[in-house]
């Protein structure tokens, strides 16, 4: 065979090895490819001919869709009695004599005006409502003191986003409540369920309803995470359902919804550090507020039951001092001498453990149940006076702000604290000496009059030692001495008071 011969059955032996190997690889790709295919359709067909779930799915499923439609049935409930609140202030600003904008757009020559004009500045709030009530043509919602004190012009708008002028009908700032109202012919508008808030239980769930941030009939849901809670702003009946279910700027005012549909709080703050809800936030239990919306409807104001006594903050080692142990209630430590308490016999370091049978178990409790009790009522007070238990009748009366500011009438003015180690080390006393320590003094009280001052160590009433708290408030009431004076440590120095007429 010639060399050209052989060379040409070479490269034609090249040739078809090439188209052969190219050919190969198009079939194995084409078999890699069909097979990719036919395993994608293999999973299809396999996740739609999926075994069907075992028992156990099936009945969580069946759990989980029962909670879905409990959640609808809330929100299809509760919606329609939730109202977005807009509302329309003014706030005025007294501007300093070299006013910014004096500089950038005035005569910068110009002598500054000593006593510039005060500016007036528009406020926009917003907040929501639930409606409570109606008579006639006229619908009440219940919302916040906050969300409209200062309002001059109030815009309702309902679930169905028709919008109503709104009128303020009356405040309860202690509680921060607020009912206002607006009027129309519709017969159809929904009357939110109020539920019973003492019913409540931790774990319970909870659905917070209203305009977060002008977002319109939001739904958020979470459980009750703590009932009986303190805090909010000063001032203020502190009592609180805390809750995780979502609560923002807007929602203050809308409603705290059991699972049932019922509303059983009213949402009011939150705690947090960022200005938006990290699970911590409180509503006003709705049981506080119907005193308030019944008052306000039918009197424009809310009514408070009044005592005439200050209470007293005692710790574990005070109550022990006293002899009270681990006893829960609510210590007296100052009495109006012309208020009902005084004029009926209780006495400075009474103990209230419960009030119409009903137990005491804190200071603010206390004060919730005295203010929701109708004037005129008389009630019954379980006290512990001296390791004794008693009972003492107190005819409530209405609670005035005059009154409850009238000092000179308070006895004996001050708040007496247990004199520890650390305050004896504090003021280079000798360790052994005995007393207790003056904590605070109410202007114009008689204390204050006496000249008493914070900081001074009673050692002595009437010449007669202060060991203890049980020994102050035993010699503090003791009739058989008309005048009372006090021996008090000051900056070292042993004074003792004038003496004062006992009230």
């Amino acid at each position: 065979m010639s060399l050209t011969k052989k060379m040409f059955s070479r490269k034609f032996f090249l040739i078809n090895l090439v188209v052969l190997g190219m050919m190969i690889g198009f079939a194995g790709a084409f078999t890699i490819l069909a097979g990719g295919i036919e395993s994608g359709s293999s999973a299809v067909v396999h996740a739609e001919t999926a075994s069907p779930p075992s028992v156990a799915q099936e009945s969580a499923l069946v759990h989980a869709e029962a909670l879905q439609t409990a959640f609808n049935y809330v929100a299809e409930t509760v919606l329609p009695s939730v109202v977005e609140l807009n509302t329309l202030g003014t706030s005025t600003v007294s501007p300093s004599p070299d006013f910014p904008w004096r500089f950038f757009f005035g005569d910068p020559e110009a002598a500054p005006d000593e006593n510039p004009a005060p500016r007036e500045f528009e406020e926009r709030g917003l907040g929501s409502g639930v409606i409570v009530r109606r008579t006639g043509n006229k619908i009440f919602v219940l919302t916040n003191n906050h969300v409209v004190a200062g309002a001059k012009e109030i815009t309702i708008k309902l679930y169905d986003e028709r919008e109503f002028s709104g009128t303020i009908v009356g405040t309860d700032v202690r509680r921060d409540l607020a009912v206002v109202s607006f009027e129309t012919k519709d017969q159809n508008i929904r009357i939110a369920t109020l539920g019973n808030s003492d019913a409540l239980k931790v774990g319970d769930w909870a659905v917070a309803i209203g305009s977060p941030f002008g977002l319109f009939s939001s739904v958020t849901t979470g459980i009750i995470s703590a009932i009986g809670r303190n805090g909010g702003p000063d001032g203020n009946i502190s009592d609180f359902i805390q809750t995780d279910a979502a609560i923002n700027r807007g929602n203050s005012g809308g409603a705290l919804a059991n699972i049932r549909g019922e509303v059983i709080g009213v949402n009011t703050w939150i705690a947090s550090t960022t200005g938006g809800s990290v699970g911590l936030g409180f509503s006003i239990p709705v049981n506080n507020a119907k005193k308030a919306i019944e008052d306000i409807i039918s009197g424009g104001s809310v009514k408070y039951g009044w005592l005439g006594v200050l209470l007293s903050n005692a710790d574990k080692q005070a109550l022990a001092e006293l002899g009270l142990g681990e006893r829960r209630g609510a210590m007296i430590g100052n009495v109006f001498s012309d208020g009902p308490a005084g004029k009926n016999g209780m006495l400075p370091g009474d103990f209230v453990v419960a009030i119409d049978s009903r137990p005491v178990a804190s200071i603010d409790q206390l004060v919730r149940i005295v203010g929701d009790l109708p004037v005129g009522r008389q009630a019954t007070f379980g006290i512990i006076r001296s390791g004794k238990t008693m009972d003492i009748k107190v005819t409530i009366e209405e609670r005035k702000e005059a009154n409850a500011a009238d000092y000179g009438k308070l006895w004996p003015g001050l708040e007496p604290a247990r004199l520890t180690p650390e305050v004896l080390e504090a003021r280079k006393l000798p360790a052994a000496t005995k007393g207790i320590l003056i904590s605070s003094v109410v202007a114009r009280s008689p204390a204050a009059t006496l000249g008493m001052m914070i900081g001074d160590v009673v050692t002595h009433i009437n010449e007669k030692p202060v060991a203890s708290l049980a020994d102050f408030f035993r010699l503090l009431n003791d009739t058989s001495a008309r005048n009372i004076q006090f021996t008090v440590i000051r900056d070292g120095q042993t004074l003792t008071t004038l003496a004062l007429v006992r009230k």
